[in-house]
C-alpha cells in the first residue's frame, strides 16, 4: 500500500488503549496525527513522544459529546496542517451495569459518548474532507453488540450496534464527496485497563480466542490503517471483525478430541 505521507489523521480517544495503537500505526506510516482526548495531558504526552521521534503530531483536549469543543479542535488542526484526510472515531467507554441497576443516566452516558461522539466526530471532520474531495472515516465498533453479547454490557453492546447503523447511513451520504465510512470491530484487546485485571483474568479471556491471545492495540491500528488507505477506496459501509477468530467456534464437543 502507498504510505500515508502528506495525509492528516484525526484520532479521538487517542491517549490510551486502542486509540494509542491507532495513533502509533498511522504516525509510523507517515500521517500527521491529531490526538483528541478528554485526557488532554495524556494526549499531549503522546504527541510529544511522537514529535521526539520525528513524527508530526498535535494534541487537543476535548469531549466528543461537546460538539462545539470538537469543532474548535478540528478547525484549529486544519488551520495548522492545511488539510484533513482520515478520521478514526475511536472514543468510547464501557462501564458495567446489570439491567436491573441500569439508570437512564447510565444508558444515556454510554450512548452519548459512543454513538453521539462518533456522530460529532464525523460532523466536525467531513467538511474539510469534502473540500478536498477525499476522506477515510473509520469507526471503532466491537464484536459486542453487533455479533455477540455480554452480561452487564447491554448499553455498551447497543451503542456499538448503533454505530454500525450510523456508519451505513453516513457511508451513503458521503460517498459522492469521495469519503468512505467503515468500522473495525475488535474482540478482546490487551489495553492497560485489561492488564489491570491481572494475568489470571487475561489467561481466562484468551481461552475463548482460537489464536490463543488478546489483540495488541496496534493490531487494531493496522486494520484501521488498511481502511484508511487509498487502496481501500472501493470499500464503504462495512465492518471489519478483528478478533483472532473469537466469534468462530460453535461450542459444544470437539469431535476430534
Amino acid at each position: 500500500m502507498k504510505g500515508l505521507d502528506g495525509r492528516v489523521a484525526v484520532v479521538t480517544g487517542a491517549a490510551t488503549g486502542i486509540g494509542m495503537g491507532i495513533v502509533s500505526v498511522l504516525a509510523q506510516e507517515g500521517a500527521a496525527v491529531v490526538l483528541i482526548d478528554l485526557d488532554g495531558e495524556g494526549a499531549a504526552a503522546l504527541a510529544h513522544e511522537l514529535g521526539q521521534a520525528g513524527r508530526t503530531a498535535m494534541a487537543f483536549e476535548a469531549d466528543v459529546v461537546d460538539r462545539a469543543a470538537l469543532d474548535v479542535a478540528v478547525d484549529e488542526a486544519c488551520a495548522q496542517l492545511g488539510r484533513l484526510d482520515i478520521l478514526a472515531a475511536n472514543a468510547g467507554i464501557y462501564p458495567t451495569s446489570t439491567l436491573a441497576d441500569m439508570s437512564d443516566s447510565d444508558w444515556d452516558r454510554v450512548m452519548n459518548v459512543n454513538v453521539k461522539g462518533a456522530l460529532h466526530a464525523i460532523q466536525a471532520c467531513a467538511p474539510a474532507m469534502r473540500r478536498n474531495g477525499y476522506g477515510r472515516i473509520v469507526l471503532t465498533s466491537s464484536i459486542t453488540g453487533p455479533v455477540t453479547g455480554q452480561p452487564r454490557l447491554s448499553h455498551y453492546g447497543a451503542s456499538k450496534a448503533a454505530m454500525l447503523g450510523l456508519m451505513r447511513g453516513a457511508a451513503l451520504e458521503l460517498i459522492s464527496d469521495g469519503i468512505t465510512v467503515n468500522a473495525v470491530q475488535p474482540g478482546n484487546v490487551l489495553t492497560s485497563g485489561v492488564r489491570g485485571f491481572g494475568e489470571d483474568f487475561i489467561a481466562e479471556m484468551a481461552k475463548d480466542i482460537p489464536i490463543g491471545r488478546l489483540a495488541d492495540p496496534a493490531e487494531i491500528g493496522w486494520a484501521v490503517r488498511f481502511l484508511a488507505s487509498e487502496e481501500a477506496g472501493y470499500i464503504t459501509g462495512q465492518g471489519l471483525v478483528v478478533d483472532g477468530g473469537q466469534i468462530l467456534p460453535e461450542g459444544g464437543i470437539d469431535p476430534e478430541a
